[in-house]
């Protein structure tokens, strides 16, 4: 069983997420571990993109200001080089597969998944790389013991059983169609989704897109193994700057609670 796998082993887990460098590296380091302090069982940090295609508004400014603040993916690295000395928690990148590829100079993942795992790196998810072309891409991840996230849409209902039955480490189910942000409702039947998950292979399945308020958590955990959250607590980001720790884990400790509770 891999780190990730070991987050959902006796309960049901909580994934925050942070944009790396926003406002700064020093502040996502404070940030991640403040979530981790208030109970969240896995981390994932955003690598910064000009052109963050899944991203709603509010993330998307997260990037802008990742970038403007001079954040690269050799420093976030570092930054999980940095936790690992800390925590155990797994850490995971949400990032697109230009700078995964532009790593090894555009001619090998190898490099990339090289350095992620010298750095303690857990896993991987590319928002941008559909499930039919991981081919070339999963064994470079597997050699080197990154675990490749796959998301399921609620338009892949024909291909969820493929999907999981080739993913490693979690299941991410988006929950609603478009581009992240914080949603007022979640319509999509998650039941059925985890429920086709489940009988193609034994792998934890998480649900996330537009997940805010401690009712969404609890009643999505009720039906899947973890809830993933990103807009919100980057938009704490976004309203409180460098002071956003405080903030951050009393908001992850609210979420987590109500998941257990669920």
């Amino acid at each position: 069983m891999s780190n990730i796998g070991r987050a959902f082993k006796s309960k049901k887990a909580f994934i925050g997420f942070v944009t790396g460098g926003d406002p700064a590296i020093e502040k996502s380091e404070e940030f991640i571990l403040e979530m981790i302090r208030a109970g969240a069982d896995l981390v994932e940090i955003g690598v910064p993109f000009s052109d963050p295609i899944a991203e709603g508004p509010v993330i998307q400014a997260a990037n802008l200001r990742a970038l403007a603040s001079g954040t690269t993916i050799e420093k976030l690295f570092r930054l999980v080089e940095r936790l690992r000395k800390k925590t155990q928690v797994p850490l995971v990148f949400l990032t697109y597969l230009n700078p995964v590829f532009r790593y090894g100079s555009g001619r090998s993942y190898d490099p990339f998944f090289a350095r992620a795992a010298a750095a303690g790196l857990d896993g991987i998810i590319i928002p941008d790389l559909p499930f039919e072309e991981q081919g070339e891409l999963r064994p470079a991840a597997a050699a080197h013991g990154i675990d490749l996230i796959s998301l399921i849409a609620p338009t892949s209902q024909e291909r969820i059983q493929d999907i999981a039955r080739a993913a490693a480490g979690f299941v991410y189910l988006v929950s609603s169609l478009g581009v992240t942000g914080v949603r007022s409702e979640i319509t999509t039947d998650l039941a059925s989704m985890v429920a086709a998950v489940k009988s193609a292979a034994d792998i934890p399945a998480a649900v996330g897109f537009g997940i805010h308020s401690p009712a969404q958590a609890a009643d999505i955990a009720r039906v899947a193994d973890g809830v993933i959250v990103g807009s919100a607590i980057v938009k704490i980001v976004a309203e409180h700057g460098e002071a956003a720790g405080p903030p951050i884990y009393r908001y992850v400790r609210e979420m987590t609670e109500a998941i257990r509770g669920a």
